[in-house]
């Protein structure tokens, strides 16, 4: 210490970093955090599905349905019970609300970000089954290159649509979430060639152009680019 005395207070910043440092194991500090983030994502999964019904109920064109197969099935006559089991009016509105969205529930199968979460979704699940999911991708890439590259064989409707939704970007999700309709253009102008996805990419880029020509809320943000600017300050005396 008196050879080199400006190495005291590093060493002393050392010794109690060690002794005073938390005996935490990492790994145990990682799978908290991974299931909590899990229980958020399955919970705030749930809110958003739970919305989008909500939101689907409210829809004349769905709730209408919704409320016709029920009376079909006799749901809705059950709710208007007489005698020692009659409800007040307020009761006999909720439950017919659950009922209506359980149809909706049901029959209407939600895609995209607000589709029924599953369980095997959420991070915890998706961790642990990675090694099985790696092992199928690469099962799944050497019979594409067995088929597709070294026979030859022509893409079905399902290769077709994966080198589609592989061009446009797409998770799957976003892709199931189309309109089957829209899928079926996608096949019939052959996007899964890529000239021609070129040329419809142009298109949609083109027309996008034009929308935004002719949208009002589009010309007030060009106006006020122009004359105002996302940066400028300006300064005006009281």
């Amino acid at each position: 210490m008196l050879d080199h005395p400006e190495e005291y207070y590093r060493h002393y910043y050392h010794y109690y970093r060690r002794r005073l440092a938390p005996k935490v194991d990492v790994t145990i500090v990682i799978l908290v955090t991974v299931c909590a983030i899990s229980v958020f994502q399955f919970f705030s999964w749930w809110s958003s599905y739970n919305e989008a019904i909500n939101y689907l109920a409210s829809v004349p064109k769905y709730r209408i349905q919704a409320t016709e197969i029920a009376r079909q099935q006799g749901l809705l006559n059950k709710t208007k019970e007489k005698g020692k089991n009659r409800r007040s009016k307020e009761e006999i509105r909720e439950e017919e609300e659950e009922i209506i969205k359980d149809i909706i529930k049901n029959k209407i199968d939600i895609k995209g970000g607000y589709q029924k979460p599953k369980i095997y979704d959420i991070l915890l699940f998706q961790i642990l089954l990675a090694p099985f999911y790696w092992c199928k991708y690469i099962v799944w890439y050497c019979w594409w290159i067995y088929c597709f590259t070294i026979k030859g064989q022509e893409y079905g409707v399902e290769e077709k649509l994966y080198i589609i939704r592989r061009y446009m970007k797409m998770s799957q999700s976003q892709f199931d979430s189309l309109e089957d309709h829209q899928k079926q253009t996608f096949l019939e102008r052959q996007l899964w060639i890529r000239e021609n996805y070129e040329v419809y990419k142009r298109e949609q880029e083109e027309e996008l152009k034009k929308k935004m020509a002719i949208d009002p809320r589009w010309k007030r943000y060009r106006r006020w680019m122009k004359n105002e600017g996302p940066g400028r300050l300006t300064f005006i005396d009281d």
